[in-house]
């Protein structure tokens, strides 16, 4: 253990110690003084008594001084605290508003996904396709691969293959690429101001 280097306090026990300390010098110039009453009474000589003095004088500082710190702990300790309290309240309300956002978006999310989906369907009639490739193509759409369409569908990757070949005939397009892009145009095209 490095002794020069700081170590972590606990607020509770430099608060316990700080007392302790306050106490003891506060003894120590109690008892001093009792022993100066003492002794002016016995006729101690002055030197005597000046030392005492000192003695008693210097207990005193430094149960002032231990006392200070007290104080001074005492307030950091509650300023410490209202600062708390207070960034808690501010990220407690920020916390709310990001949620409040997070709902309003969702919501609208929700909306204009709904509309987006009915706009796909609508399209997958108009080029006259069969639940089966309607199913496929809207699995190419979100990205799946040949594979993972069939995985999903619980068919071959031939059948899938077959009813991609057909969702793309039907629908005048060369592939995957083009049936994505014929969707996705108008929704990343440049908006009018």
């Amino acid at each position: 253990m490095d002794l020069g280097a700081p170590q972590p306090t606990d607020v509770g026990s430099e608060r316990r110690l700080a007392w302790l300390v306050v106490g003891t010098f506060a003894a120590v110039a109690a008892l001093a003084t009792l022993d100066i009453v003492g002794d002016l009474g016995e006729g101690a000589p002055w030197r005597h008594v000046a030392i005492e003095g000192v003695l008693v004088a210097v207990a005193a500082a430094g149960a002032a001084l231990v006392l200070r710190r007290l104080v001074r702990l005492h307030r950091d300790e509650r300023s410490a605290r209202a600062e708390a309290e207070q960034r808690s309240a501010v990220l407690g309300e920020e916390l709310q508003r990001s949620r409040d956002e997070a709902a309003r978006w969702q919501a609208d999310a929700q909306d204009l996904l709904a509309g987006l989906s009915a706009l796909i369907d609508r399209q997958f009639g108009r080029w006259g396709l069969t639940a089966a490739e309607r199913e496929v193509a809207l699995l190419l759409l979100k990205g799946l691969s040949h594979k993972e369409v069939a995985v999903a569908r619980s068919v071959g990757e031939a059948t899938v293959r077959q009813q991609a070949a057909s969702v793309y005939r039907k629908a005048g397009l060369s592939g995957r690429h083009d049936l994505a892009a014929f969707f996705l145009e108008d929704l990343l095209a440049p908006r009018a101001q």
